[in-house]
């Protein structure tokens, strides 16, 4: 699980629409969804300053949380939340319900390690990161903290596909119609530059 999980405390919202979103955001509160797991939807309200704590620790989306409504607690994903674009404060959240059987759909961030093991990055070469996050399905309760790319050995010119990274049980890359490329040891434009003027003067060698 990406972080430790944590706990809100709400209230049901009686009244909908924006008037109401409106009163509520200029309170310091935001409204938010409850839905999915087969059960109807809540409409509740939740403290902003508290949310945008969360948001601003990182991994909110790939964190199970509980909130508790009325002394009843549900156990969620946030999936998804939007600002306003002008100001860029928290609008409104939508959480998932989740259960020990609920499969998700989540971005999961890649980490690289072993750098320094590498002899293309020795030589100069660039980490040239294709994908920062790899969108996988996996259990609600088992979201990893990373995709993690063992960089030991890598030359200049290799690539690092999803088929070598092992992934943790139970999560999968939504895209499985092929090999995709995550990362790849680039040269250094120097070592480019050096290549391009030998093949200038094999070319010209060649004409006389």
């Amino acid at each position: 699980m990406s972080n430790k999980t944590y706990e809100l405390k709400a209230e049901a919202r009686a009244q909908v629409g924006k008037g109401s979103a409106r009163e509520l955001r200029r309170n310091g509160f935001i409204p938010a969804v409850i839905y999915g797991d087969k059960q109807d939807p809540i409409s509740i309200v939740l403290s902003r300053n508290e949310v945008t704590k969360k948001i601003h620790a990182g991994g909110f989306l790939t964190t199970l949380a509980t909130i508790v409504v009325d002394g009843k607690k549900h156990s969620v994903l946030p999936k998804d939340f939007q600002l306003d674009p002008v100001r860029d404060f928290l609008m409104h959240v939508d959480f998932l319900r989740v259960s020990k059987d609920t499969q998700v759909t989540v971005e999961v961030p890649v980490h690289f390690e072993n750098d320094e093991k590498s002899p293309g990055i020795k030589r100069g070469g660039v980490l040239n990161i294709v994908r920062h996050t790899v969108e996988c399905h996996c259990p609600a309760d088992a979201i990893p903290d990373a995709i993690t790319v063992d960089l030991t050995g890598l030359e200049i010119g290799d690539g690092i596909h999803i088929s070598h990274v092992t992934l943790p049980k139970g999560v999968h890359p939504t895209i499985t119609d092929r090999d995709f490329t995550i990362a790849t040891i680039a040269a250094p434009a120097g070592l480019k530059s050096e290549d391009n003027a030998a093949g200038d003067v094999a070319e010209g060698d060649s004409e006389e």
